[in-house]
């Protein structure tokens, strides 16, 4: 049987590393990899935000629990339930400051 692939393993042993620092591109890549976008699906977003579930909920989202949850991306539900572009950027921006 095959170990899983740990892609944080094979970004930080193909990149630069200097002082013990990962180089500029390793480094988006990670911040691309855990921020959140309106393309990331509801799955997705709780799987690396758990803590985004709360924001969700005040904004009108109940997804989570949503058999959809696995395929629709924020964007989709949002426009879903009536949400404008500018309501979703401001969600995402919530959602962005969780820590």
């Amino acid at each position: 049987m095959k170990k899983p692939k740990n892609k944080m393993k094979k970004i930080t042993k193909t990149k630069k590393v200097t002082k013990g620092k990962i180089s500029g591109k390793a480094i988006t890549h990670r911040l691309r990899e855990t921020q959140i976008t309106e393309k990331m699906t509801f799955a997705k977003i709780m799987e690396k935000h758990p803590e985004s579930a709360n924001i969700l909920f005040e904004s009108g989202l109940h997804c989570i629990g949503c058999g959809m949850a696995m395929y629709e991306s924020l964007e989709d539900g949002c426009k879903a339930h009536g949400m404008n572009k500018k309501q979703i950027e401001s969600l995402i921006k919530k959602l962005g400051k969780i820590k």
